[in-house]
């Protein structure tokens, strides 16, 4: 076999083991954009900027993805957007 196409293989496979979920924030009529932009900060660990550009993709599209990672990272972070009030899962 070509080495080249094991080590392509050998890639491909550890992609898959690493699925990446994402949490995803759902647009409500309920909570203000400082409020969303501030847990953004807090729990996601964004910076103000990219936590004021997911308030408004999740305010024009109705939803955004705001972290992607193994489901293990991301159950605590969906966790703490859902008590700070927002809606959100992880797919």
């Amino acid at each position: 076999m070509n080495p080249f196409y094991q080590k392509e293989e050998e890639l491909l496979l550890e992609e898959l083991e690493t699925i990446q979920n994402e949490i995803v924030l759902y647009n409500d009529d309920v909570n203000t954009f400082d409020h969303v932009i501030n847990t953004l900060v807090k729990v996601c660990n964004h910076d103000p900027l990219q936590a004021e550009q997911c308030a408004m993709i999740v305010h024009y599209n109705g939803k955004c993805t705001v972290k992607t990672g193994a489901i293990e990272e991301l159950k605590d972070k969906c966790i703490a957007l859902l008590d700070a009030g927002l809606s959100a899962t992880i797919e």
